[in-house]
């Protein structure tokens, strides 16, 4: 899972320095499948049920699911990028949020307490604990940076041998239930908050997941797995070891 996890983590480099105004979704995608398979990956997105491309890519409203066409990102713009890889069966998930030159100062905003909820969330995870220890750190940091919406129709979840394995890890909740958080058990925890409510809508095309009132969303993602050391962050380059450094947490990657 580390090597995947390293694949995913790589590419999200990849497109992070490749999404800029003027490159359309689809340019994107086909940046994202040639990375991960040079890598030795496959994309675990394209053609999961039915799903078209190698990435999500998700732009200003849209949350997640965005399936990646011919739109062209504009300065201003932000864009959600979601990216799986599987190496040797084991899979590994991630996402950024990335903004297109300046943004708004709320914007920016948003996207530092989505991604920092994400590591809180990480943070939290410790041996016999529960899942919803991750949900309750993630909300509780969410609610006292200011009025963001927690979007409680899709959360995080298990990850391995298949992306999506239970249990699912939401991003909200109250501590001390769920599933026992025990030595090798591998979560992708993926914040989704929106500058309005939680309410959205999911398009025709059955994938694009947009916010009801219009406002702008982020999201970031990380796969980890809890060692007898804590938690190493399998799609972080350095597994995680500054941010959880930086929250005065244990590091799982030794």
């Amino acid at each position: 899972m580390r090597k995947a996890g390293l694949v995913v983590g790589e590419t999200l480099e990849v497109l992070r320095a490749a999404a800029r105004p003027g490159v359309t979704l689809l340019e994107l995608d086909a940046i994202a499948e040639d990375s991960i398979r040079s890598r030795g990956g496959v994309p675990s997105f394209k053609g999961y049920h039915g799903f078209p491309g190698s990435i999500c890519a998700s732009v200003d409203e849209v949350v997640v699911h965005g399936i990646p066409g011919s739109r062209e990102l504009k300065d201003g713009d932000i864009i959600s990028i979601d990216c799986g890889a599987i190496v040797d069966g084991w899979h590994g998930d991630a996402a950024i949020t990335v903004a297109m030159g300046s943004v708004p100062d709320e914007v920016s905003e948003l996207m530092r307490v989505t991604e920092e909820s994400m590591w809180r969330g990480i943070a939290a995870a410790r041996l016999g604990g529960r899942v919803t220890d991750i949900s309750h750190a993630i909300e509780t940091y969410v609610d006292s940076q200011g009025d963001y919406g927690i979007l409680e129709e899709f959360s995080g979840h298990g990850i391995g041998t298949e992306m999506h394995m239970e249990p699912s890890v939401f991003n909200y909740g109250k501590p001390g239930k769920g599933a026992k958080l025990q030595r090798g058990i591998a979560l992708a925890v993926e914040p989704m908050l929106t500058l309005g409510g939680p309410e959205v809508t999911t398009l025709e095309d059955d994938w694009t997941v947009v916010t009801d009132d219009g406002s702008w969303a982020a999201h970031f993602e990380h796969t980890f797995a809890l060692t007898s050391d804590g938690a190493w962050v399998l799609t972080a380059l350095d597994g995680g070891e500054e941010m959880l450094g930086k929250l005065g947490v244990p590091w799982g990657g030794h």
